[in-house]
């Protein structure tokens, strides 16, 4: 059946139109999808009973189930292992800072990119979240939590720009004031460079926040650690990031993760800074999660001062990221690889 929360506003106006029911149950039953975040129509309470049966018989909802939860003792951070309708799993983290509640969503089951520091690609990519899956992840955090999310950054498993179309129609329905009423200056989204996909949301014209996951200085380590760099380099990487603040006005971040003896060079930080040299950009540094299978060493602290310092003395804005929820590791791809291994063997 089709998934009713993943429709548009104007495709579910047409639905209802279609079953010969007035226009404004559209708006009744939008505020109840996106809203409110009911998991079923008999939640629906201003429908009548046999409104709730025949939209049941002819529509699903999806949702997002909580099949593990933990809270880090050391800053308050939550992770979900949500299991969704058909026995699949996803993460997400919620982060608390000072301007409010941020969540890191994940677009797909999975991911086909193959990074060789991230865990979201170890247990394998199954399929696209629908944008309904994607939101559900919000209601479902925002209900347990008894909070407000009021940041999204789309970074959790899964290439959002590999799952476009549904990516750009969650988007803006968390937007809707009907709904979530999220601004989307307060959206993120995070690729590891998928340079027609750039190019596709810059057209877009949505005034989110774009940030590329770099990782390297040049093409001969990025293609080490990012099979994806085989097809976009870094200098056409960069490039698309260019035009793209060109057309949009948005300051692109680029994310460049911290591993000891393969990118956290005095000589990267140079080269780095020679690629970004006049761009305004930020660069935000993050020392290598722990991922078993994968074998990387966290950069020590002087390597990633050392690296901070080179970038800000040529010009380039850098931080370095604080690590949230270390002690229960927040990082997405953990919690789902070890589900699916405990089911699987």
């Amino acid at each position: 059946m089709t998934d009713i929360k993943s429709l548009s506003k104007e495709e579910l106006k047409s639905e209802i139109k279609a079953l010969n029911l007035p226009s404004f149950r559209a708006e009744q039953i939008y505020k109840w999808l996106h809203k409110e975040g009911v998991t079923s129509f008999d939640e629906m309470t201003d429908l009548s009973k046999s409104l709730r049966a025949e939209l049941s018989e002819k529509y699903d909802i999806s949702y997002c189930e909580i099949e593990q939860k933990f809270v880090s003792k050391i800053d308050g951070t939550v992770k979900y292992l949500f299991r969704l309708s058909d026995g699949e799993y996803i993460e997400s983290v919620i982060m608390k800072y000072k301007y409010g509640f941020t969540i890191c969503v994940s677009s797909q089951v999975g991911c086909k990119m193959g990074c060789k520091f991230c865990a979201s690609t170890l247990a394998g990519f199954k399929r696209n979240l629908l944008s309904g899956e994607m939101e559900s992840q919000l209601h479902a955090a925002q209900k347990d939590l008894g909070i407000r999310i009021s940041h999204i950054v789309l970074m959790g498993i899964g290439e959002p720009l590999d799952n476009y179309d549904n990516v750009i129609r969650f988007i803006k329905t968390v937007n809707d004031e009907n709904g979530l009423n999220i601004s989307m200056r307060d959206i993120t989204l995070s690729t590891c460079g998928l340079v027609n996909r750039i190019y596709d949301l810059m057209n877009e014209e949505l005034p989110i926040t774009l940030t590329i996951s770099l990782h390297a200085p040049n093409d001969e380590i990025r293609s080490k650690t990012m099979p994806i760099n085989d097809k976009y380099g870094v200098d056409e990487v960069i490039k698309a990031c260019k035009n793209y603040y060109s057309k949009t006005s948005r300051r692109i971040s680029f994310e460049y993760t911290l591993i000891k003896d393969v990118n956290d060079s005095e000589q990267c930080a140079l080269e780095l800074a020679e690629k970004l040299k006049g761009f305004n950009c930020h660069v935000n540094l993050i020392p290598v999660n722990d991922v078993e299978e994968r074998g990387n060493i966290r950069s020590s602290e002087k390597a990633v001062n050392n690296f901070y310092n080179i970038l800000n003395s040529k010009g380039i804005n850098a931080t370095i990221r604080r690590t949230l929820g270390k002690d229960i590791n927040a990082s997405c791809g953990q919690l789902r690889r070890k589900k699916q291994g405990s089911e699987i063997f």
